[in-house]
């Protein structure tokens, strides 16, 4: 058997275009053929293999194609030109309640949905409770699913489903409308299939969801593939493309914001430590050189150097469980800026963000009135309480941009500034489940009767 699931050469979606709905008829009847019409490539000649068990993401903007692409692999759409091989059972999500009779019950729909995709009535009966439970809508299961909310259409299908044992399982944005624990379901779910050896394309425009999912992600623009490779490396290219797109000025609430910022961390007091300034080249070098991968710059201003230091000042690049460390950051003004903002993720091998914080977080702590050619040290003080492994620091300085709409125009950011591993002489620590270790005020109290009363 092959290991290939899907296969696609030259594959192309050609739509025609009318500018008014009588041209449609005249173009059919012109007795010499003459075109009304213009011709819209909602996909344009795009080859890719897809190996069995592989997890690809898709990722774009609206109109980039990948619905068509989801709806092509499904047969929902005919292609206009190109070859598409599919091997194995597909179930698929791409429009909500999709394939749902909605005067039908949301039992009755299951049995349909088991027909449609060969499911004899006696394999349905052995998954029908898994289904039922999974879904968890109650008694609407014994309703008409016409009076289903869209949460309860989103919850059915994935379950009816995800249990239908695929070898194929396509989900195009149908779990954006389920509330969060509905979706942190199914996306655990997706996993175990993705473990059984199951084939998931995954569509979202949570660029988060997609790297956390997915190995591998496709990049579509303008009905083509513009990368393909590990989702780390498109998701941080893809959100560039998007940063670069938004750029803009301030606006007056904007530059309210920033003055209300700026007398609250005059009327603030923080609490300050002392770390001596010095080292600020020692490895400057190579954070240059590491930092040019994906890295996104205005000119504005740029990080000459960044290093994780112990409490002495001196750089680490591994650290104990637990050990207080510091993040020191150099920023270089090349223009003059009434307020820059700071911040920096921790991520995993993978690429996933497991801590984010920035300036906004600490008492508004920002850079105001810097003028071309200062120099800024930004220090960040923290423990670093993180499960045995290897992560990466990404570092971000940046202006306001609309206060509305919660953007930012990226002065820099650099996806990979440095590395640092974590490592633990407490056995027990190396066997945490998640990642963080997250502080707590423990109390235990045993019941006595006087205090049951």
């Amino acid at each position: 058997m092959s290991d290939v699931a899907i296969r696609a050469e030259n594959l192309s979606k050609v739509y025609k275009i009318y500018e008014k709905d009588i041209d449609r008829l005249k173009e059919t009847f012109h007795p010499f053929h003459k075109r009304y019409s213009r011709d819209f490539f909602a996909l344009q000649n795009i080859s890719f293999e897809i190996g069995r068990g592989e997890n690809v993401g898709l990722v774009g903007k609206n109109g980039a194609g990948k619905s068509t692409l989801l709806k092509i692999i499904t047969g929902v759409l005919t292609p206009s030109g190109g070859n598409l091989e599919v091997r194995g059972r597909i179930a698929s999500l791409l429009e909500l309640g999709a394939g749902f009779n909605p005067e039908m019950t949301g039992v009755e729909n299951i049995y349909m949905n088991g027909l449609l995709i060969n499911q004899p009535r006696s394999e349905m009966d052995k998954k029908i409770y898994d289904i039922v439970a999974f879904a968890d809508i109650g008694e609407f299961i014994n309703q008409p699913v016409k009076t289903y909310s869209s949460g309860m259409f989103a919850r059915l299908a994935f379950a009816v489903n995800a249990f239908v044992e695929p070898d194929i399982l396509i989900v195009d944005e149908a779990l954006s409308v389920g509330d969060a624990f509905f979706q942190s379901k199914c996306m655990d779910k997706m996993r175990k299939m993705i473990d059984g050896g199951v084939t998931v394309l995954f569509v979202s425009h949570d660029t988060f969801a997609v790297k956390n999912l997915c190995q591998r992600a496709f990049w579509l623009e303008s009905g083509k593939i513009i990368m393909d490779g590990s989702s780390k490396d498109v998701i941080e290219s893809y959100r560039r493309s998007i940063v670069e797109a938004q750029r803009g000025d301030q606006n007056d609430q904007t530059r309210a914001l920033i003055e209300s910022a700026r007398e609250s961390q005059e009327n603030n007091s923080a609490e300050d430590f002392d770390l001596p300034i010095k080292n600020l080249e020692l490895n400057r070098e190579i954070f240059l050189k590491n930092a040019e991968y994906q890295r996104i710059q205005d000119g504005r201003a740029s990080f000459e150097n960044i290093q994780l230091l112990n409490p002495e000042g001196e750089p680490v690049t591994e650290i104990i469980f637990e050990q207080e460390v510091i993040l020191r950051m150099v920023v270089k003004f090349h223009a003059d800026i009434d307020c820059l903002g700071m911040g920096y993720h921790i991520r995993n091998s993978t690429g996933i963000d497991l801590i984010y914080t920035d300036s906004r977080f600490n008492k508004t702590k920002a850079i105001f009135d810097a003028k071309r050619g200062e120099i800024y040290v930004i220090d960040w003080k923290f423990k670093a309480a993180l499960r045995q492994e290897l992560y990466d620091i990404a570092c971000v300085i940046s202006t306001p941009a609309d206060v509305n709409l919660n953007t930012s125009n990226l002065c820099d950011f650099i996806p990979c500034a440095l590395q640092f591993a974590v490592v633990s002489p407490n056995p027990y620590q190396t066997l945490v489940g998640g990642y963080v270790h997250w502080h707590n005020d423990l109390k235990v109290t045993k019941i006595t009767k006087e205090l049951a009363k």
